[in-house]
């Protein structure tokens, strides 16, 4: 597999890429913005798509962008990623903002209505 590679993205495949499942975990924190962060190399025998995944991670990633390099949809994707923060060979976290963190030391991100307002200003560009 080569990263950013046109991939068969047939249902077949992407049933054997994730076993069958059609979600990842309910606990699973995958958003699109999550930045992951690989905890370890690929170890052999590894599941080509989940070697592509830790190498890609070395330094912190968006899953938009794991899902872009590796050509396959986002929801395939968490499924994956799921997979390698079970065996906790990633880790996973929100992005931080630039605005100052709450009591509790977390980060809150942007306001929604502030967000669409800029989406509709950059189409009317």
């Amino acid at each position: 597999m080569t990263p950013g590679s046109h991939r068969d993205e047939s249902p077949d495949r992407l049933y054997t890429l994730t076993g069958g499942r059609t979600r990842s975990a309910p606990d699973a924190p995958f958003d699109l913005v999550t930045l992951v962060v690989a905890e370890s190399d690929p170890a052999p025998g590894m599941q080509s798509e989940h070697a592509a995944i830790l190498r890609m991670c070395r330094s912190p990633a968006a899953v938009v962008e794991v899902a872009a390099e590796l050509a396959l949809p986002v929801g395939i994707v968490r499924i994956l990623l799921a997979d390698l923060l079970g065996t906790g060979r990633i880790s996973a976290r929100p992005p931080r903002t630039s605005g100052p963190a709450d009591p509790s030391g977390s980060y809150s991100l942007p306001d929604p209505d502030i967000l669409e307002q800029v989406l509709v200003g950059l189409r009317n560009l």
